[in-house]
């Protein structure tokens, strides 16, 4: 299990040298998220019609708002903040697990380093999840034709979990490419085969992780489509904060477990910060 919550002993241990890095990416992460499209489609799911149209699907399911100018510019600013944020935290991570030292020195040309492979990371996943939305938006949208409600309840239900598990397990193939790339300096394919073979070591460790991971996000995001707006958005603010550090503090977790490197944070510096 320490594949599955090593990451979290990690976060805790050190969550106020981490949590600056996660603050903006979260703020904009939960503003870009469609508060009325989501609730009228859990609502209705709940309140026993879980037909809706394929765009409130979309919406409800897509991080890219459309509905406004506003909502626009909140998933644009949490795209670049996610970028950049998220080749600082790396950066900083990567040094502390490397050389023990959580200090901010040098993680300015590591972050330079790492702002390519971060944009394309993003990018990948950003595009993945989109079209994984318009997809199962779709599936959800041709099943709503059923005459039989339960039928269409089955059938939602079991697309959703089914699509769920495919996400999951197609952002494991390059998880721990970016890491692989910022501490081996690969070129892309070869950072590639390697990241892959050690990530095959533990995919289903991971699996579960995504998985857990996944669902709390799933369940509290629907839980509070049903609360004010406000209420709404400091919860999404509170998941995607945790989630941003978690999915980047495993990611160089998992690689210098499956790579087999020494881990200097884990022992004691007198120099330590």
């Amino acid at each position: 299990m320490h594949t599955v919550f090593g990451g979290w002993k990690y976060i805790f241990k050190n969550i106020w040298f981490l949590l600056p890095f996660a603050v903006v990416p979260a703020v904009f992460m939960a503003l870009s998220l469609d508060y009325a499209c989501i609730g009228a489609v859990w609502s209705d799911f709940f309140a026993g019609d879980p037909r809706a149209d394929f765009s409130e699907l979309f919406h409800a399911w897509s991080f890219l708002r459309v509905d406004s100018w506003l909502g626009f510019l909140y998933s644009l600013f949490a795209i670049v903040s996610v970028v950049i944020f998220m080749a600082l935290l790396l950066a900083f991570v990567e040094k502390h697990m490397r050389l023990g030292k959580r200090t901010l020195s040098g993680i300015w040309s590591q972050f330079l380093s790492n702002l390519p492979s971060v944009i394309f990371t993003v990018f990948m996943y950003l595009a993945l999840y989109e079209v994984w939305a318009v997809v199962l938006s779709a599936l959800m949208f041709a099943v709503s034709e059923i005459s039989a409600t339960a039928t269409v309840y089955i059938a939602d239900v079991l697309f959703i979990l089914v699509f769920a598990f495919v996400l999951i397990y197609l952002a494991t193939i390059l998880y721990l490419w970016l890491p692989c790339r910022q501490m081996t300096g690969f070129r892309f394919f070869e950072a590639l085969i390697y990241s892959y073979r050690l990530m095959v070591g533990v995919r289903g460790k991971l699996l579960l992780s995504f998985a857990i991971s996944e669902a709390v996000i799933f369940l509290v995001l629907c839980a509070c489509s049903f609360l004010p707006a406000p209420a709404f958005f400091l919860a999404g603010f509170l998941v995607f904060l945790l989630a941003f550090l978690s999915f980047c503090v495993r990611m160089e977790s998992i690689y210098f477990e499956t790579d087999k490197l020494d881990r200097e944070d884990l022992r004691r510096h007198k120099w330590e910060v």
